[in-house]
């Protein structure tokens, strides 16, 4: 998915190890783009956090009624530095992309998106959707693998019932399902959904930071009350994570992991990089139509243009 705000927020950061208590991170609300816009719910980067592990996006959208909104069609935007990971709870979504990959993303179906030296691709909703409700997740790539050509790949992980919940792991480990997805750096990515009045207790790596993304209902993570839309982290050194549910229906969580990212990098607009002139360059070859991105073939339309890059310069730094 694209960043498509008209003035995207220059955001730049490194994870820090922190201590073992719960920051809660509020959404905020991003419109996709025009009079009929969907909008997102977005939880990463922010000001006080831009990742968790690797993790350095989190738009969280739906459930949308397509027939309202006129669901999703982002335009052929391009992206370098990451790997995007789209995950949906219902609903359909076409993608295609200058690899020259047309897939569909289906509920419990990853769809993993290398873009490294450059990719472009396009999103729209299928005329089967009725109700559209998902994530779109980013991935930093490190300095060694983010010129990587381009990949993609594709999983469907089988529910895991863990007692009072069940898990699709769609990236890493977790209760002792693997996931058979590459990634650069050590990641944990799986939907749980617990049983009314449910307490989950989770083995995890004390080196990962964690982080918690509610979509239905509300959760307490390691007492913490989570509501819906709330991103719940925890910093590295927990062996273990508590997951409580108690309401009277199922609670729907994402559950992101990794260890922290430990390099400084630039995030502006579509783009991840490491220092304003390069993320310049970057703006500049996707308006000249570089080669560096490629082209989307069978996209009813324009691409999108780049929003004017902010007047100071952009300066890669740690989280506060």
């Amino acid at each position: 998915m694209s960043n498509v705000e008209a003035e995207p927020v220059a955001l730049v950061g490194g994870s820090a190890p922190g201590a073992a208590v719960v920051e809660v991170l509020e959404p905020r609300d991003v419109p996709l783009g025009g009079p009929r816009a969907m909008t997102v719910r977005r939880t990463l980067p922010q000001r006080s956090r831009s990742l968790i592990g690797a993790w350095c996006f989190a738009d969280h959208y739906g459930p949308d009624d397509v027939s309202v909104s006129g669901g999703m069609d982002v335009a052929p935007h391009p992206h370098t530095g990451l790997q995007t990971a789209s995950w949906l709870f219902s609903g359909e979504i076409e993608h295609r992309d200058s690899l020259g990959v047309h897939a569909l993303v289906r509920p419990g179906e990853l769809n993993l998106m290398t873009a490294g030296h450059g990719i472009c691709h396009s999103e729209v909703s299928t005329p089967a959707t009725t109700v559209l409700h998902g994530v779109q997740l980013w991935i930093a790539l490190p300095d060694a693998d983010r010129d990587a050509p381009r990949d993609f790949q594709h999983h469907v992980p089988e529910p895991a019932g863990l007692g009072g919940a069940t898990a699709r792991v769609f990236l890493g480990t977790l209760a002792g399902h693997t996931s058979p997805v590459r990634t650069s750096t050590p990641l944990l990515g799986a939907e749980l959904v617990l049983d009314p009045g449910a307490r989950l207790v989770l083995e995890v790596d004390p080196a990962f930071e964690h982080g918690v993304l509610v979509d239905l209902g509300g959760v307490e993570l390691e007492g913490t009350a989570l509501a819906g839309g709330a991103l719940g982290c925890l910093g590295v050194g927990a062996s273990r994570l508590r997951l409580d549910n108690p309401g009277d229906a199922p609670a729907r969580v994402v559950l992101l992991g990794g260890e922290p990212f430990g390099e400084r990098l630039v995030m502006w607009w579509n783009f991840v990089g490491r220092s304003h002139d390069e993320v310049a360059r970057y703006r500049e070859q996707w308006q000249e139509g570089s080669e560096r991105f490629g082209r989307v073939e069978g996209y009813p339309g324009d691409r999108l243009p780049a929003p004017p890059l902010p007047g100071g310069r952009l300066r890669p730094r740690g989280n506060p």
